[in-house]
């Protein structure tokens, strides 16, 4: 061990003990930027950076699960990607493919995809599918959202289509559901129904956007954008994304 990392360790462990657990947030969202730049960086190519970067989403786990993070969702396929050509997606999916297994099997999370995947290759989406339904159900230890094939706008379209027949299917006319539809009717067919908004969203490799990213769930989310490529990203930088979230006063749009 470098003194490099004999510093990170001191640094992490001030860190550390100065943080209060009842101020962390319990749903972490997580936009995983940055893998085709490191693998550049690296002179990799970039299958080794998607495969890198979901990787980091094991360690991520692990830290989130030490803070007693309950939720955790990770975007790492939006529909904007589906457009990329077609070797690189395929890199991509198999990366996404890699990291479901590993996570479905650890036995500790329960996994849950969310996004569209009927734009996916129909394979990969059945295999994706059963992947998870082979995770632990109730009483895992913590919630592992995955977003493939996800979109912000995609999926308030999904959520109106689904709630427009469900009204349907009931008997109820359009105009019926106009006049009585209020905010918790569109929450109820979000791909995350039943789950919390997340308390605090982080963003890798400089990038101060959320591209979309939980458009509905994040009105009232604390945002914290880090420099690091999210295959460099390390736990110090969780560590002090979590120091910046607990010095924050929460108003929730108030």
């Amino acid at each position: 061990m470098g003194l490099s990392d004999l510093a990170y360790g001191a640094y992490e462990r001030r860190i550390l003990r100065r943080l209060d657990p009842e101020r962390l947030p319990r749903h972490v969202g997580a936009i995983v930027d940055g893998n085709r730049r490191w693998a550049k960086d690296a002179r990799m190519d970039l299958e080794q950076g998607y495969h890198a970067g979901a990787a980091k989403v094991d360690e991520f786990l692990d830290w989130c699960h030490d803070l007693g993070v309950g939720t955790v969702t990770f975007w790492v396929l939006s529909t904007d990607n589906l457009q990329r050509p077609a070797v690189e997606l395929t890199s991509i999916l198999d990366a996404v493919e890699a990291l479901v297994a590993r996570l479905s099997a650890d036995g500790r999370w329960k996994v849950r995809l969310l996004g569209s995947l009927a734009l996916l290759p129909q394979e990969s989406a059945e295999r994706l599918r059963t992947m998870v339904e082979a995770s632990p159900g109730e009483g895992a230890a913590m919630q592992v959202n995955v977003c493939v094939g996800y979109g912000g706008r995609q999926e308030l379209t999904d959520a109106m289509r689904s709630l427009l027949l469900h009204e349907a299917a009931q008997g109820r006319s359009l105009e019926d559901v106009a006049s009585t539809l209020v905010v918790d009717d569109i929450a109820e067919h979000l791909y995350t129904k039943g789950q919390p908004d997340p308390d605090l969203v982080i963003r890798t490799s400089g990038e101060q956007r959320l591209s979309g990213f939980l458009l509905w769930q994040s009105v009232h989310s604390e945002f914290y954008f880090s420099d690091a490529l999210w295959p460099a990203f390390r736990r110090v930088d969780l560590l002090r994304a979590m120091r910046s979230y607990a010095a924050r006063e929460r108003r929730f749009g108030t």
